[in-house]
């Protein structure tokens, strides 16, 4: 579906706020965490299931800790643990756990994957949902498109790159083509509770957007 089209720029929908165009994701890997681990009693000195599993995430955070010394936010290795769980039959016990890695622009996942498959002693990996971090270069006629277009509707427009994984992380590498991620709300708020927009910013972003789309018409050598 990727091949069929191809976009002299594109926007991907996302919130920034309407007076903020997002330049840049990090990319993503999950971790799939499986132990299966004989019983140990609990006064004995083997390590239990969960001890190991919790060991292993600390191996992994301690890694990070060490990469992002001195590093700016968008440049960090950021890690993340989705969920964990253990139960047992009396003889057997399996822990399992998912973690979320958020990756910086040109990390080496493959180093990484050899690092935590020596790191994780019995239990198996399985690594999925891996996504390239994408940084979009500002000089270019659609970021300069909604430059004008916010100020144009009172706004100081201001650049932003962010922490989480958007469809401009699968589009980017295959359409190498101009792109930014606009939208009204706060991107703090996704996927929680409390997400949610202001008509008013929403309403506005729609002018933003559909002035956008006006200069980008009158800018393409198709109507010159």
């Amino acid at each position: 579906m990727i091949g069929k089209y191809h976009p002299e720029s594109f926007i991907i929908g996302e919130p920034s706020q309407w007076q903020a165009v997002t330049l840049g994701y990090k990319g993503r890997l999950l971790i799939d965490y499986t132990l299966c681990h004989d019983m140990s009693h609990s006064a004995g000195q083997l390590a239990s299931g969960p001890e190991m599993a919790v060991e292993f995430w600390n191996t992994l955070t301690r890694h990070a800790t060490a990469y992002n010394e001195d590093r700016a936010v968008f440049d960090t290795l950021d890690t993340s643990l989705r969920s964990i769980q253990t139960y047992s039959d009396g003889l057997q016990e399996v822990v399992t756990q998912r973690i979320g890695l958020r990756l910086p622009l040109d990390y080496d996942v493959t180093a990484l994957q050899t690092y935590l498959c020596a790191q994780a002693g019995a239990a198996t990996l399985h690594f999925s949902g891996y996504e390239v971090a994408h940084k979009s270069d500002k000089r270019n006629p659609l970021v300069k498109a909604f430059l004008k277009a916010i100020r144009e509707h009172g706004g100081d427009p201001k650049f932003k790159v962010k922490t989480g994984t958007s469809d401009m992380n699968v589009l980017a590498p295959h359409w190498c083509c101009p792109v930014v991620a606009y939208g009204p709300g706060d991107s703090a708020l996704d996927h929680t509770p409390h997400e949610h927009i202001s008509l008013q910013e929403y309403l506005r972003a729609i002018d933003v957007l559909t002035r956008v789309l006006h200069l980008l018409i009158e800018a393409s050598p198709a109507t010159a």
